[in-house]
């Protein structure tokens, strides 16, 4: 039995994804549900999207944050259309609860740590992935005991 569900803290487990044009980072939390971890990132061209659902269902999450781009302002651009149209059909894939999270700057920081990688590939591949852990660390740390299912936006 875990830490974390001997103190009654209940361990969700969720997905974080960084959506974009070509390449979508995916991560996920650990059992207790407290820290995020890259798992993989999709290459668009090779992959549909329906497969971060696939995903999802292998790991039983409980639900899927999405990183929603937004201008240093706040604002929604062009891209935080296309990452909810991205989301809309992600969500038509699966019944697991699709949210929103603020992603700003998670790529950039996501970058710095992947430039630090002393492998060249992991340097290449993997800073999407980052930035979607990056994304789902922020989530559940501002959400200690997730709200995720009492969220729906479809």
């Amino acid at each position: 039995m875990s830490v974390a569900r001997r103190r009654g803290r209940p361990g969700v487990r969720l997905l974080g994804v960084d959506l974009g044009e070509r390449w979508i980072g995916v991560a996920a939390t650990d059992d207790t549900g407290v820290l995020a971890a890259p798992v993989e990132t999709i290459d668009l061209k090779r992959r549909p999207l329906a497969d971060v659902a696939g995903i999802a269902a292998e790991r039983s999450v409980a639900g899927i944050v999405v990183g929603l781009p937004r201008t240093l302002a706040g604002d929604e651009g062009f891209q935080a259309k296309r990452a909810r149209d991205q989301a809309a059909e992600l969500q038509g894939e699966t019944d697991i609860p699709v949210v929103f999270w603020d992603e700003r700057l998670t790529t950039a920081m996501a970058e710095q740590i992947s430039k630090r990688s002393r492998r060249r590939r992991a340097r290449a591949t993997q800073p999407d992935a980052v930035a979607a852990a990056i994304l789902l660390q922020s989530y559940v740390d501002a959400n200690p005991v997730s709200r995720i299912k009492r969220r729906r936006h479809y």
